[in-house]
């Protein structure tokens, strides 16, 4: 079911990406967010499925080696790409806002170099807060179990760790919670504001269609931070390891394969450019066949 899930994921998200590529229509900042929240999913599962599928198919039932290296590595990009997605979102949030708000100057304020530039600050700071809180977790010292019933998360590791971690789990939670809750609040005030201007409009057409618009990003957005608010703001137990992990696969899974379903599902345009490219490649199949047939 991982396995499944994950072929999934990958194929809904790249087949989002090349969909808004190759249809023109689709060339606006909402779904250039799209795209990029799409790619920042795929690689969220990169980081943490295929290892983890290595070894659940290992000879060793019971446990595989992980060096120090690679279990920080992997806790590094997944917690930044974790948080690109968070950012994204906050931006996406901030681009409805604008297009409902200022609908006259929207042009002039989302331009593609100003999404662009959100694209690159969300990396930026994802991953250099995630750097950051991989230098604080593996700069503790390890000298009881070095067995993990987790991947290389935050939580587990930090249990591992044999000195007083308080003060370096106060800075972890802080930075958790710049990321979640930071974001969180952000993307709040921008749908209250939409809110109050949706109720505004003279037009029932117009605020269902407004309402409409954004129904796809609220549905992403209480999912994610339905499961990361619980899995990174939580308090710690160090009993509480097996639930934690139940969560953080669901949430390493569920969410990035929930995310592109409601895009396309909920979305008329995204269904009728893909029908549109899946149509287009449909006819290029049998063309290209037909060319590589020699005469009669």
């Amino acid at each position: 079911m991982i396995f499944f899930s994950h072929v999934t994921i990958l194929a809904a998200n790249v087949s989002i990406m090349v969909t808004i590529k190759l249809s023109h229509s689709l060339h606006t900042p909402m779904y250039f967010f799209v795209c990029g929240l799409s790619f920042s999913g795929n690689c969220t599962t990169m980081a943490i499925i295929p290892c983890m599928l290595v070894d659940l198919l290992s000879d060793s039932k019971t446990f595989s080696s992980i060096s120090l290296p690679e279990c920080a590595t992997q806790m590094f990009f997944f917690f930044g790409s974790a948080a690109n997605n968070c950012f994204i979102m906050a931006a996406m949030s901030y681009d409805h806002y604008t297009a409902i708000h200022n609908p006259l100057h929207y042009p002039i304020l989302m331009t593609h170099k100003i999404c662009s530039q959100f694209i690159m600050a969300s990396w930026m700071v994802g991953f250099l807060v995630s750097l950051c809180v991989v230098i604080i977790a593996f700069n503790l010292s390890f000298c009881d179990s070095n067995i993990i019933q987790h991947f290389c998360d935050i939580s587990p590791v930090v249990c591992l760790a044999c000195d007083h971690t308080s003060r370096q789990e106060r800075a972890i939670f802080v930075l958790s919670a710049f990321v979640l809750v930071g974001s969180f609040v952000f993307i709040t005030m921008s749908y209250v504001f939409i809110v109050s201007t949706v109720v505004k409009m003279p037009s029932a057409q117009g605020r269902y269609k407004a309402f409409s618009t954004c129904s796809s990003q609220l549905t992403v957005v209480c999912i994610h931070y339905g499961f990361a608010g619980f899995v990174y703001l939580r308090p710690r137990d160090r009993d509480s390891l097996h639930e934690d992990m139940l969560m953080a696969v669901t949430f390493t899974v569920l969410t990035p394969l929930l995310s592109p379903i409601v895009y396309s599902l909920r979305n008329k345009e995204m269904q009728m450019a893909l029908r549109k490219v899946l149509g287009k490649t449909d006819t290029l199949i049998p063309q290209m066949v037909n060319k590589r047939t020699p005469d009669a």
